[in-house]
């Protein structure tokens, strides 16, 4: 018999949340175990959450289903396709807009390549530009590189490549530096004339303070920097509103390029590069599992799908990071993102019982898993048909008003447009898919295993493990975004054969789905979400007839 949950009405929760008295609230005792809490209730775990690889690199090994579908998918294109096309040449061809796509164009720039970056929408619109919170980097006094390694790894559930999180924080303090170059201006903790040392705040899941910020729009701030140095630099040529459905091979298996689709034209555009950097970003427009996405609209596995058709390994993609706090009311702005930067600084979660049930600098998952857990017990808060918690910050802004106006404006004008007053009321959250966690599998240089492709950001797997730091994801796509800019441009020098530049690899893993008795017509990469309504020889047909 299955009992009928009784949630909270917001009015009630409200009446139990924000008590007379000014103390703060405490948390409740009796907490579940992590792996326990996580094997419950993260939807990583549910009894649908993955199927095995049927063909590919990784045949056998477990995947979500929906990604699953994609990555086995029959490509978008033939070889007729490329008939009379006239290829443009590049040294090397970077296929993302965002900010690991924008550091590995000014990196192999500066290392004397050519380069081309072509964006599915336009340079920097990404999911970047929705990093809130900030990056970690250790650079405090009372910091380490080895806390910030231990931190990385153990927040990703020990399964990360540390050769990769070496990587990661070992080049951290190189790149703020590189970033205040470029003219990212960093939130200080000094004066008023601007005269102090970097602020710095503590992230979920940290042992030390290393959240660098510019308010809580950092990622805002920074694709704005990196995409202005891009677009000034001659030896760069951008390609808006071009997104790669296909990539090059010759006859020995390399990468060679890749066929990009004018999405303004209505034509393929076929480039031959001596390196390609795959910057696509991740999988969250493709709400898995039903949840809302804080992510862009590009952000549909692209990456993923090419990379694996041309025989590129993958790691972890049965998981995915979610969120714990995206807006659950109201409807329209479902899974828009409250940074963590809220939690940073003091504001609580808390139940439709007005407890607070997690420690709210937990790690992500180990809170997305704790909110779940409270819905689904009936302890959660109902409003208009949604479900979540809130995020208490009238108890937060009470002592500290000041924090809405100068660290939290983007909270601000998310609860404006919320139709919340956040000194009065408390905004209501419900996890929202955020992160791939997993993705191409790559060395500390961003090489995979085919020769000439190379990965960057999100699409990259391996950094993170099987949960993602706050913070740790801006400094990834920078860190790495560069290093494959660079080993990018080096294969420019590399002796290279000619070989038949072409589909090859297409026409093998046809014959393999064949083989695998895949009878699935999907076609991948999909390129938009569903509701995008975009069907790429429908487009291009409408473009003939108009």
């Amino acid at each position: 018999m299955t009992t009928a949950i009784a949630y909270a009405t917001a009015v009630e929760a409200l009446a139990k949340a924000s008590p007379d008295g000014d103390a703060e609230l405490p948390l409740r005792p009796g907490q579940l175990p992590r792996a326990e809490l996580l094997e419950a209730y993260h939807p990583d775990a549910g009894a649908q959450a993955r199927v095995p690889l049927r063909i590919g690199p990784n045949r056998g090994d477990p995947c979500h289903p929906a990604l699953a579908r994609i990555v086995e998918g029959n490509a978008l294109i033939g070889d007729v396709d490329l008939a009379a096309l006239a290829p443009t040449s590049t040294d090397v061809l970077v296929i993302g807009g965002g900010g690991a796509g924008a550091a590995a164009a000014l990196a192999a720039r500066t290392a004397g390549a050519k380069v081309t970056i072509a964006s599915k929408l336009r340079i920097g619109d990404s999911n970047t530009v929705m990093a809130e919170g900030g990056i970690q980097a250790a650079v405090g006094e009372d910091d380490s590189l080895q806390r910030h390694f231990d931190d990385t790894i153990k927040g990703g559930h020990n399964v990360a490549d540390p050769a990769l999180v070496a990587q990661l924080v070992g080049d951290g303090p190189d790149v703020i530096r590189w970033l205040i170059g470029l003219g990212v201006g960093f939130d200080l903790a000094g004066n008023a004339t601007g005269g102090g040392r970097l602020m710095r705040k503590r992230a979920g899941g940290t042992t030390a303070a290393r959240i660098l910020s510019h308010k809580d729009f950092t990622g805002l701030e920074i694709m704005r920097v990196v995409r202005e140095a891009v677009e000034l630099d001659s030896g760069i040529t951008v390609l808006n509103r071009a997104p790669a459905v296909e990539l090059l091979s010759d006859d020995h298996g390399r990468c060679a390029g890749a066929v990009l689709y004018d999405t303004d034209h209505r034509t393929f555009q076929l480039v031959h590069a001596a390196a390609v950097v795959l910057a696509t970003g991740g999988a969250g427009r493709l709400h898995l599992t039903g949840f809302a996405t804080s992510n862009h609209y590009g952000a549909t596995a692209d990456g993923l799908a090419l990379a694996y058709r041309i025989g590129a390994r993958l790691r972890e993609v049965d998981s995915f990071q979610y969120h714990p706090t995206g807006v659950a009311h109201p409807p329209h702005l479902v899974g828009q993102l409250i940074s963590e930067a809220a939690r940073s600084v003091g504001a609580k979660l808390v139940n439709g019982l007005g407890e607070r049930f997690i420690d709210e600098l937990a790690p992500r998952d180990v809170v997305t898993a704790a909110i779940l857990r409270e819905c689904a017990e009936g302890r959660g808060i109902e409003r208009d048909g949604s479900v979540g918690v809130f995020l208490d910050t009238p108890h937060l802004l009470k002592d500290r008003p000041e924090l809405l106006e100068k660290q939290l404006v983007s909270l601000k004008h998310l609860a404006d447009r919320c139709k919340v007053d956040p000194y009065e009321e408390p905004l209501m959250v419900y996890p929202t898919l955020h992160y791939q966690n997993g993705g191409v599998a790559i060395d500390r240089n961003c090489a995979t295993s085919v020769e000439g492709l190379y990965c960057a950001g999100e699409v990259a797997g391996g950094i993170h493990g099987r949960n993602r730091l706050m913070g740790n994801a801006l400094l990834d796509i920078f860190v790495f975004g560069r290093r494959a800019g660079i080993a990018a441009a080096r294969q420019v020098q590399a002796p290279r054969d000619q070989h038949r530049i072409g589909l090859g690899h297409v026409q093998r893993w046809q014959r393999e789905r064949m083989r695998a008795g895949i009878t699935d017509q999907l076609l991948s990469p999909v390129l938009y979400p569903d509701y995008g309504n975009f069907e790429l020889r429908s487009h291009m047909a409408a473009g003939r007839e108009g």
